[in-house]
């Protein structure tokens, strides 16, 4: 048996009720709308998606997790990096398949 972090337990069972509130399918739509024929950031569509009020605030979180899936499922994909203009963090530019 394998040793547990303090709150380990909390912390992936928190994580599970809060995916189980999104609609994915729903975000999926959203994403590849913003995407439509351009090449954006997981910050730049989380902006975008807060613009249009689709999500509460331009957190990148709302999107990243559901962009890996896209890519997953090869509905989207990582084509490039550039640096971030909100980080300046080197970050992957997505397009849609």
């Amino acid at each position: 048996m394998r040793e547990r972090f303090p709150g380990e337990i909390i912390t992936h069972t928190a994580r599970a009720e809060a995916e189980e509130t999104v609609d994915k399918n729903l975000r999926y739509a959203q994403i590849l709308e913003i995407l439509s024929n351009r090449e954006m950031t997981a910050k730049e569509i989380a902006v975008e998606m807060c613009r249009k009020h689709y999500t509460p605030t331009a957190e990148r979180n709302f999107v990243s997790p559901r962009l890996t899936e896209l890519g997953r499922k090869g509905i989207v994909e990582p084509i490039a990096k550039k640096k971030c203009q909100f980080t300046g963090k080197s970050v992957s530019v997505w397009r849609a398949v």
